[in-house]
């Protein structure tokens, strides 16, 4: 039976996340109501559709229980796309046994009358990994609750951005031969992120899925194996050569992967251990209640490829990063509030309008890289990257487009206000804390004012050392960025680079 669309909001914890800012737009373009909950508001200010008219963004957090239950006021129904995958950060399976009980309780204080949880999928009677045990405790604690949960059970997720699919593109990109664990030929069944999307805005469309679980994935049980090969045949790469081998842990496959991949251990390690199970549908009753093309692993790969190809991805697994503050940074802050940093300010005049200058200022990082000695950013990237570090691997969601939160490579965007303001911070191993940051400042006679300002608040006397070992840097690679964007700007430069204070 069909549910009517009525005008109370549709709740999305996780609405930051890669599938969360994926589905909010579809549940806006279907005319619901969407209420979004986010602990950073501003990643989702700046998207295409965050001033859509049914859209209302809220600030909280699923560990908040009466902030939470505020956020569920007048809600009808709820998707909970919340959980943690870093078991580096605490104990994250009792934070999200928190945060679940949470939820189960405010949307029962607030008569909620469904909530939709995306799970993992995996045989119950086998020994899961720490991660899918996790998440299917999260479905047993929401079950427990008075509102009715629908839970669907997804394996391995294509899609451009993808946590998994990134894995997957690198490691055959990169390497023609492979020494990969056991898990390599483990069954499974895959589905597109379009598949899960489709099931999910499908949930709260149709009251037979209302209190019932759901596996879903792929008509066809494929390997891992088998996805490597037909990823390189969709690429147009050689065959690659797979050997594995029993020695291979998943902790030991995790650091493999951090040095080869964007994706860091801390993330590697839980996904690599959920590898080892066998993920396969045991029923499939949702494929009559919510009829879709299913795609398979080969047309699901092709299309991801396709919009990596085409510059076109959505959201990607970097998205779940928080954004630093970083107040200490602020000009006018007095110099205790939160310790005495270090600037280096530069600037350049141009003979250009700011939305002239701004397609190079942002378009920084990534493929285009840093405009100058790229080389010392890529050894800077590598020593970060073997001290457990991001690097530079990460590159950038979109060329040219950029969302409060994004990465850029070893940064995240902290703010920005096209075409005037530009501001990141590092997320390289360091000891203390570091932003970067480009204003744009219009003058008189159709002139710009370039500034580029780096700033550093050190961690002890490591911190203090490692400011001045690499001031001397400064002078070379910060001129060559500002002479570069300037460059790339195509426009004349009245003023050339120098140092000034803010």
């Amino acid at each position: 039976m069909t549910i009517e669309k009525d005008l109370k909001p549709i709740f999305v914890a996780g609405a930051t996340g890669y599938i969360g800012a994926r589905l909010v737009p579809r549940l806006l373009a279907a005319g619901y109501h969407v209420r979004a909950l986010a602990r950073a508001p501003k990643k989702l200010s700046n998207r295409p559709w965050a001033q859509h008219p049914k859209l209302e963004i809220v600030k909280g957090d699923v560990l908040d229980k009466a902030a939470l239950r505020e956020a569920l006021r007048h809600c009808r129904a709820a998707y909970y796309l919340v959980h943690s995958m870093n078991p580096d950060v605490g104990d994250f399976a009792s934070t999200d046994r928190d945060a679940a009980r949470n939820m189960a309780e405010a949307a029962a204080e607030e008569q909620l009358q469904q909530i939709v949880y995306l799970s993992g999928l995996g045989d119950e009677q086998s020994k899961l990994s720490h991660h899918l045990q996790s998440r299917t405790e999260v479905g047993t604690i929401l079950s427990q609750g008075s509102v009715p949960v629908t839970i669907l059970r997804a394996a391995m997720i294509i899609g451009s951005g993808s946590a998994s699919f990134e894995i997957l593109r690198y490691l055959v990109d990169r390497l023609p031969v492979m020494v990969t664990p056991r898990w390599i030929d483990t069954p499974c069944q895959p589905i597109g992120v379009r598949n899960v999307l489709h099931y999910l805005v499908g949930c709260i469309q149709n009251s037979k899925t209302i209190g019932a679980t759901f596996d879903i994935g792929q008509p066809e049980v494929t390997s891992y194996r088998e996805l490597m090969e037909i990823y390189a045949e969709e690429a147009g790469l050689p065959r690659r050569w797979v050997f594995p081998v029993p020695v291979l842990t998943p902790r030991l496959s995790s650091y493999w992967i951090h040095l080869v991949t964007p994706v860091p251990a801390s993330i590697a390690r839980p996904l690599a251990e959920g590898l080892s199970n066998p993920v396969i549908c045991l029923e499939n009753r949702i494929v009559e209640l919510l009829p879709q093309e299913l795609f398979d692993s080969r047309k699901a790969i092709r299309l991801a490829l396709d919009r990596v190809k085409q510059h076109q991805v959505e959201t990607s697994w970097t998205d779940s990063g928080e954004i630093n503050p970083a107040e200490w940074s602020v000009p006018g802050d007095p110099s205790w509030a939160g310790g005495s940093f270090y600037d280096d300010s530069r600037r350049i005049i141009l003979e250009a309008r700011p939305e002239e200058i701004w397609p190079a200022v942002s378009s920084i990082g990534g493929e285009m890289g840093y405009y100058y000695a790229n080389w010392l950013w890529r050894v800077r990237g590598l020593m970060d990257r073997f001290c457990g570090g991001v690097g530079l691997c990460r590159g950038r969601r979109s060329p040219t487009e950029l969302y409060p939160g994004d990465t850029i490579d070893f940064w995240r965007v902290i703010a920005v206000q096209k075409p005037d303001y530009l501001m990141l911070s590092a997320e390289m191993k360091l000891p203390g804390e570091a932003v970067l940051s480009f204003q744009l400042k219009e003058l008189d006679n159709g002139h710009t004012e370039l500034q580029q300002i780096a700033r550093f608040l050190p961690r002890g006397l490591l911190g203090l050392l490692y400011w001045y070992a690499v001031v001397p840097f400064h002078h070379y690679v910060f001129n060559g960025m500002l002479q570069g964007i300037a460059k790339a700007s195509e426009k004349p430069v009245i003023r050339g680079v120098e140092r000034f204070k803010p």
